[in-house]
């Protein structure tokens, strides 16, 4: 995708902080016009990355404000053409008058996200790091941020690439055994290819997992908590939120509708839904809040179970348990919480209940007891950890494209082990690289493209 010259050759300008009232606003221009808006403006060009005061002018020759100006000629740019940004104080009508300025002088507005565009486009960047870019700035967590910037500094891409390289060399391996059989190849018995398609699903496995941990810190945890009335779901969500979110009384029933907090669990992003208790209920008002409950529950992440420790009751005598059951994968999708621990003289603990197949944490909600257990819990669950060096940044996109890719090397490995057929091989292993190329803008089309840049902010 390596350009000789810029792709594009309309200049562009936008405004690059956000709207309001500031110390200092900037312009941010790119294109082939970039020279002579600098002269227009500013009554010269400055020298490259040299910071020059002056004084901004519209085409009437009007003073409008004086500030830096900065040119960064292309291709060594961001967006690998030539760029000119104007900082002036940051007040919306000055810079207002100042891209006016710049459209008079032969600069159109850019459509958001089209500096980002023009940089991957000019092989800049890959489209990776130009998501990256946008999930660094939408970041709600410290986490989310580091996670980001060591997608955009190529660290998610440095993976896909390593993993595209060994498919391609497999790949140029089979192909050649099948179009040159006089050469007496016998790879489908050959133990080396089963043991590089071994290590490609391994590796594609790996960067899996991470790239999901990677989607949690952009998007959130969802987590729902569900449970008989009156077991403490309410005091729950109050305590994760650190507010009193939800009304707690003795009364059954009290939650009818679903409850929303967004919080920041120790840097984890998580989305927590209070529901309305899982009985059988004559209420129409009720029965509606718990038909919304188990529409939650098959939209989670994660369910947290919660039972009142002080009643010692069997959880799978419970009224919702056979449809629970039916409907999740327990082990891997629920925690079963014994709370009100304060009320039956329990100490904090976490551990797997063999029995039931789920892990369970005892704590008190109302006495704040055995919180951090559950704070670590939720961040094992979404798989991030604080000691996690190598972590990206990573979207729906992704997943869904190394889970396809991860599909068609499961595909290749069955034709190898039980068909001996070599050319739905070769085939399976094309596929598996088109899906990871598909990542970093390799292979892409203008539509994913299009639905990629317009969710970037317009200076961007």
């Amino acid at each position: 995708m390596s350009q000789s010259a810029p792709v594009n050759p309309d200049t562009i300008c936008a405004i690059a902080t956000p709207k309001g009232i500031g110390g200092v606003g900037i312009i941010r221009i790119s294109g082939s016009l970039v020279k002579s808006i600098a002269e227009s403006i500013t009554g010269s060009l400055p020298p490259p990355r040299y910071a020059q005061f002056c004084s901004f002018r519209n085409n009437e020759g009007e003073v409008i404000d004086q500030g830096i100006c900065l040119f960064f000629p292309g291709p060594a740019s961001f967006t690998g053409e030539d760029i000119l940004e104007l900082q002036a104080h940051g007040g919306p009508v000055i810079l207002d008058r100042l891209q006016q300025a710049a459209l008079d002088s032969g600069a159109r507005l850019a459509r958001p996200g089209e500096f980002s565009e023009r940089a991957f486009l000019n092989n800049k960047i890959d489209l990776t790091q130009a998501e990256a870019i946008a999930d660094l700035i939408e970041s709600h967590t410290l986490e989310a941020s580091r996670y980001a910037l060591r997608s955009l500094q190529g660290e998610f891409s440095r993976l896909i690439n390593q993993l595209l390289a060994a498919i391609i060399e497999l790949r140029v391996f089979v192909e050649a055994a099948i179009d040159f059989p006089e050469e007496e190849i016998d790879f489908l018995q050959s133990g080396e290819v089963k043991q590089k398609l071994s290590a490609l699903q391994k590796k594609l496995s790996e960067i899996l997992q991470q790239a999901k941990s990677g989607r949690v810190l952009r998007e959130g945890l969802s987590i729902v908590i569900i449970g008989e009335p009156n077991v403490g779901k309410s005091s729950l969500l109050n305590l994760l939120s650190g507010q009193s979110s939800a009304i707690v009384t003795d009364i059954a029933g009290t939650t009818r509708d679903t409850l929303r907090e967004l919080i920041n669990l120790d840097g984890l992003p998580v989305h927590v839904v209070d529901t309305a208790g899982l009985r059988e209920s004559e209420d129409l008002v009720e029965q509606e809040g718990i038909k919304r409950a188990w529409h939650e529950i098959s939209q989670a992440d994660h369910i947290l179970l919660l039972v009142d420790a002080s009643l010692q009751q069997d959880i799978k005598s419970a009224v919702f348990w056979p449809q629970l059951k039916s409907t999740l994968e327990l082990e891997a999708k629920v925690t079963l919480l014994r709370n009100k621990i304060d009320l039956c003289d329990e100490q904090p603990r976490s551990y797997f209940d063999e029995s039931l197949g789920l892990h369970c944490i005892q704590l008190s909600a109302l006495q704040k007891n055995g919180f951090d257990l559950l704070t670590e819990h939720l961040k094992k669950v979404a798989g991030i950890t604080n000691k996690e060096e190598g972590g990206f940044i990573a979207r729906r996109r992704h997943l869904d494209a190394l889970q396809r890719a991860e599909l068609s090397l499961l595909t290749a490995y069955t034709q190898l082990t039980q068909h001996n057929a070599g050319e739905l091989l070769a085939e399976d292993l094309r596929e598996a690289q088109q899906a990871l190329s598909e990542i970093t803008g390799e292979f892409s089309t203008d539509d994913l493209l299009g639905e990629i840049f317009s969710s970037f902010c317009i200076g961007k």
